[in-house]
């Protein structure tokens, strides 16, 4: 497999210097106000920080070392013999650089028949994400891959070079029925490498060339470096975006999603998105009880009065690695309520961390997932947000043609 440091991608790119940086207008901020009254800091004190570090958090990352891949036989497990004690471990001092290697894969699009998803077909151009959200529910696929999910998921990155030509294929077998093709279901698609690689931006060349309609979600303002291409997509009705939005609070924000777009910069990317002419849904996913459910009005509104059409909402969920990645997060950045937090998952999930039964797995159960979900219809129906947007177009279809294909001269 060939490994490629990240820097090597391009002259002059630093993977820590990915978030877009350009300021906000004024007039655009008074959707964020409601975050500024204090009602939801979650600011860790010193100590707490000190903490944090000592149990090898990084800055800018979103785990520590976590644990091995489900499918390894052996573990290292790091203890204090007392021979060190109070010294910092060598592997603490030395920075973690973002690689990418290339994931050689034969086929790109992925097909589903889960009875909770709104698509039956994805695109994934990436494996792993910079991201590094503590919670996200996609880290446990790094085990296929012999790695942890926890820091490898957010440093050791793959990417499908061919993408763009592996789709074109996909699209052209015979008997291929149209339907939206999803992007961003396991990883953000436009995490910090696309910056470089713009290997989703070459996904949404293929589809705009062939009228294949396409459903992304995303929590990065880099999308807007595709607006013009999604804003002619949307004219002829064949593009929706969903756009995350976990929190109003930029200091919660740094610490659960630390190299995410702020959450100034979502709803600002709503607002461009929308004034654009594209259907957007804020998702205010996940929510997590004692944590940021707080802040669950505030999202949609402001998202509302960005532009966004329609909301969604997931309660937490942590399947088989994420729950012990997501759990020794809380207990490093925020001790004071982490077995409250914890509690409060488990409540709506059967007693358990995490239940993956059908029609469950997404909305929880019992309860407290029963008045999130009554507070989530109220809050829409107060801000005018719909719970669906419009179907795409489907039937404006036409297969991409093969260079030196006869066919076309016809």
């Amino acid at each position: 497999m060939k490994q490629l440091e990240t820097v090597g991608l391009a002259e002059g790119y630093n993977a820590a210097n990915h978030s877009n940086s350009r300021p906000l207008n004024p007039a655009r901020k008074i959707a964020v106000e409601t975050h500024r009254d204090g009602r939801y800091r979650h600011r860790a004190n010193q100590s707490q920080t000190e903490a944090a570090r000592a149990k090898g958090y990084r800055k800018g990352r979103g785990a520590a070392d976590g644990p091995a891949g489900r499918f390894e036989v052996t573990e290292h497990v790091a203890f204090d013999d007392g021979w060190e004690s109070g010294q910092a471990r060598l592997e603490d001092l030395i920075q973690r650089p973002t690689t990418v290697s290339e994931d050689r894969a034969k086929s790109v699009l992925t097909f589903n028949e889960s009875p909770d998803l709104g698509f039956d077909r994805s695109v994934n151009p990436y494996r792993g994400c910079e991201h590094g959200c503590t919670y996200c529910y996609a880290r446990p696929s790094h085990a296929f891959m012999g790695l942890s999910a926890g820091l490898d998921f957010e440093t050791k990155l793959f990417a499908k070079y061919d993408v763009a030509r592996l789709l074109e294929d996909a699209l052209r077998k015979p008997g291929y029925q149209v339907a939206p093709i999803a992007l961003g279901t396991n990883t953000d698609p436009y995490q910090p490498i696309e910056r470089e690689l713009k290997l989703t931006s070459s996904i949404l060349a293929v589809l705009d060339d062939c009228n294949h309609p396409v459903t992304i979600v995303t929590k990065s303002a880099g999308i807007l470096r595709d607006l013009d291409r999604l804003s002619r997509m949307a004219r002829r009705g064949l593009v929706s975006v969903g756009l995350s939005v976990t929190t109003l609070d930029a200091a919660l924000s740094r610490l659960m999603e630390p190299r995410c777009s702020s959450p100034a910069r979502r709803i600002d990317t709503i607002r461009h998105l929308a004034d654009a002419g594209i259907p957007v849904r804020v998702m205010a996913s996940p929510m997590i009880p004692g944590l940021n459910d707080c802040e669950l009005e505030a999202i949609l509104e402001a998202a509302r009065k960005a532009g966004a059409r329609a909301a969604s909402m997931i309660p937490l969920r942590l399947p088989l690695e994420v729950k012990d990645v997501f759990r020794d997060w809380l207990e490093a950045n925020f001790p004071d309520r982490a077995k409250k937090v914890m509690s409060q998952v488990t409540s709506m999930h059967g007693g358990k961390v995490y239940r993956a039964n059908f029609g469950e797995r997404m909305r929880g159960s019992g309860p407290l997932a029963h008045i999130l979900r009554h507070r989530f219809q109220v809050a829409c129906g107060r801000t005018g947000l719909s719970e669906h947007l419009r179907p795409l177009v489907r039937d404006a279809f036409c297969p991409p043609e093969r260079a030196g294909d006869q066919l076309s001269l016809l």
